[in-house]
């Protein structure tokens, strides 16, 4: 049976912000990604070899082995960008009830990744369309960062293996880095408070996916393997205001 893929709605890049306030998403090919984010698609190209080195994900509760990420926390503040000292990642049951309530200490990026100039123009991008869509008045934008690769060595590797959720902060950022010899991992986002829904497939490397998270559900459906060895790559980043979520409740 031929595998079916949907093409993504991808939106041009002076549409982004208007695009996510009125849809509660945008999807951006990789070109334009670039374009907005104001660098080379070849700069952000050269990131990719990073996600080879990711340790394993220890805390899958699913007793999986398929996942390896590695995990770095900012804050953005206009137009300065500051990487905060190293924390777990948290978030309530409530949004991840398979992994929530567990304070997650991943390895942190490199830091040969996060000083490259079109990684700061990349997570700046991120916090201005954040402000520019989502909020009203200025805020500081805390912002974290996930290299995850999800690979087929067990047979399937599961994106999202808490199912569909969103994820308690303001934005979503899903970038497809590289998707080598596998199929599945279709993108599938609904309206938390709706009918209406997409399904697409990100097939090409650095195009990205926004999500408004308060008013988008989302999740991507399990890979498996075309050939030996295939794995999906992905770079997540989420923006919040009012502080990072922790365990206490705290505004941190």
């Amino acid at each position: 049976m031929a595998h079916v893929t949907f093409a993504p709605p991808y939106v041009a890049p002076e549409r982004i912000a208007s695009h996510l306030r009125s849809e509660g998403y945008a999807v951006v090919r990789p070109a334009d990604v670039a374009a907005w984010i104001g660098g080379p698609l070849s700069a952000l190209q050269a990131l990719s070899p990073d996600w080879a080195d990711l340790p394993p994900d220890e805390f899958l509760k699913d007793g999986g082995r398929y996942r390896r990420r590695r995990h770095s926390c900012f804050v953005a503040d206009g137009a300065q960008l500051q990487q905060v000292p190293h924390r777990a990642h948290w978030q309530p049951v409530e949004y991840n009830a398979l992994h929530g309530g567990m304070q997650r200490w991943f390895a942190p990026m490199h830091d040969a990744t996060v000083s490259q100039p079109i990684w700061q123009q990349l997570l700046l991008a991120l916090a201005d369309v954040s402000q520019s869509a989502l909020a009203s008045s200025p805020e500081r934008w805390s912002i974290e960062a996930h290299q995850f690769r999800i690979d087929t060595s067990d047979g399937i590797g599961r994106p999202t293996p808490e199912g569909a959720h969103r994820d308690g902060v303001d934005l979503v950022a899903v970038f497809l880095v590289s998707r080598e010899g596998v199929k599945g991992g279709e993108t599938r986002i609904f309206e938390a408070q709706g009918p209406s829904g997409q399904r697409f497939t990100l097939s090409e490397p650095w195009s990205l996916l926004l999500l408004d998270d308060a008013r988008m559900i989302h999740e991507t459906t399990p890979i498996q393997p075309l050939v030996a060895g295939g794995y999906r790559d992905t770079l997540v980043v989420t923006c919040r205001r009012g502080g990072f979520q922790d365990a206490l409740g705290n505004r941190s």
